[in-house]
């Protein structure tokens, strides 16, 4: 299923869509992150996200699996959680927001800690626009198998704002995810409460700036930059 990013708007905008890869690994640390609150309660909009099982050291583990029917819950909403993206032009910092998306957030960690992103490319990347990636296809079409829900919220988009691609439906989302550049009013306006935020970039958007132009459907010949391994530590 072929994901898009902002279906009609877009066109109007003259702006297309998203990519990522990743190789993760994980960590138990309970010592507080910087300047992330701890103890906060969900957003209007977030999914209720089922009880894991066990800790996050534990559950955040490799697979040979490639597809899967759904994700196994391996974070606590409650908790903090912060991504660092290697890529082939430096380190990308995320700080993931549970509380405004547990689901969302729940099942980008839970595809990073399987192995699902290694080796993925950014596969579309609009300066000025966004730069997508989670597509082990490269092609804008590939998902991991399973759907999850949409989790709008009023945090509004802007630089370094990582959200999740979906199609024109609702409820479309999978494994592709987007992160904003400096985008336009109109642009924002177009995504505001449209599609699911689920982090902010807090160091390394000058690597995002880095990353090589590309559109799979104009330009699908050109390699996308490659993550080289993502690394996700709960606090």
């Amino acid at each position: 299923m072929k994901s898009s990013f902002v279906k009609a708007s877009i066109v109007s905008l003259a702006v297309p869509a998203l990519v990522l890869l990743v190789a993760a690994g994980c960590g138990g640390d309970k010592a507080a992150g910087p300047n992330i609150p701890t103890g906060r309660t969900p957003l209007p909009g977030a999914a209720e996200l089922p009880a894991r099982t066990g800790d996050f050291a534990t559950l955040c583990k490799k697979s040979t699996e490639k597809q899967f029917t759904a994700p196994e819950t391996v974070i606590d909403p409650t908790r903090d959680y912060v991504a660092t993206i290697a890529t082939e032009k430096g380190d990308i910092r995320v700080q993931l927001n549970p509380q405004a998306a547990p689901v969302t957030v729940n099942s980008l960690v839970f595809l990073a800690c399987s192995g699902f992103y290694d080796g993925v490319t950014f596969h579309r990347v609009l300066p000025g626009f966004v730069a997508q990636g989670g597509d082990p296809t490269g092609t804008g079409s590939g998902g991991p198998g399973y759907t999850i829900p949409d989790e709008f919220s009023d945090i509004p988009f802007s630089e370094g704002t990582l959200a999740m691609a979906k199609t024109s439906a609702p409820n479309s989302g999978g494994s592709q995810f987007f992160i904003c550049y400096n985008l336009s009013s109109e642009s924002a306006a177009a995504l505001n409460r449209n599609y699911t935020v689920f982090g902010k970039v807090t160091g390394g958007m000058d690597v995002v700036d880095k990353l090589t132009p590309r559109d799979p459907q104009t330009n699908p010949t050109t390699p996308g930059d490659k993550i080289l391994g993502i690394t996700v530590r709960e606090y």
